[in-house]
């Protein structure tokens, strides 16, 4: 028990801390979701893998259960509040960049949440550098 508990708080400890690189630079950014957004979006996919591991582990033995079938769901409900963050005014359309890192810190608790901590932490730096150090050329690439 004592070991399930301290995994449970490593993976959410480790989702926020990640999550929140991406959402904190979302938050400096000024943009419509910030730091509390994505933590959030981060360890409610972490909770539901966990939770369709759990659901696994009890009845494998007893039915057929996909717990992949609650993950896919996740694709679908962020998708869906990814779809809120984007605003169309106009020619001009707001919100892409918000939408696709809510997107992608949902695949960083999905990976947590399954225990792929390496590819979690690496797709952190990328999202990351993607959002701080392409700065400067794609605003070279505008002129």
């Amino acid at each position: 028990m004592g070991g399930e508990i301290f995994d449970i708080l490593l993976k959410i400890i480790l989702t926020i801390i990640l999550c929140s690189l991406i959402g904190t630079e979302r938050e400096i950014r000024h943009k419509e979701a910030g730091l509390r957004t994505h933590i959030l979006v981060g360890v409610g996919s972490a909770l539901i893998v966990l939770t369709s591991f759990h659901v696994f582990d009890i009845y494998k033995n007893t039915q057929a259960v996909d717990p992949t079938r609650m993950i896919a769901g996740i694709i679908t409900g962020v998708g869906f509040l990814c779809g809120g963050t984007i605003i169309r005014a106009g020619n001009q359309i707001t919100g892409l960049t918000t939408a696709a890192t809510l997107w992608t810190v949902s695949g960083i608790g999905m990976a947590v949440g399954a225990g792929h901590y390496t590819a979690a932490i690496l797709f952190t730096l990328v999202i990351v550098f993607v959002l701080t150090g392409l700065r400067v050329v794609d605003r070279k690439l505008k002129k």
